[in-house]
């Protein structure tokens, strides 16, 4: 299984009250809308996540956003691939022979 949150220890960073008070006042405040701008317009669904626009330690409310879970999934996604821990994981696995070659 890969993706989401195997093999991460992002919810030990995460404050105590995140999940009490910063996440529910950071939905609260953006309405729960997707605050994700393209063309200079807020995407608008409902958001369910919450997603730091910067440093993912700063938590005050100015570098948090609501993002609906289909925009908050892309920029994670982009944000992995960019990691320079990535090129590391990819060089690491070993090539398997094509199926129709063997």
């Amino acid at each position: 299984m890969s993706g989401g949150w195997v093999d991460s220890n992002r919810r030990a960073e995460l404050p105590a009250d995140w999940y009490t008070t910063i996440r529910p006042h950071i939905l609260q405040r953006d309405e729960h809308r997707c605050r994700w701008r393209e063309s200079g317009r807020a995407c608008g669904r409902p958001a369910n996540q919450v997603d730091h626009i910067g440093d993912r330690h700063d938590h005050r409310p100015e570098n948090l956003q609501a993002l609906c879970e289909w925009h908050h999934d892309r920029k994670t996604s982009r944000q992995g691939n960019l990691s320079p821990n990535r090129a590391k994981i990819t060089e690491a696995r070993t090539r398997e022979r094509h199926p129709g070659l063997m």
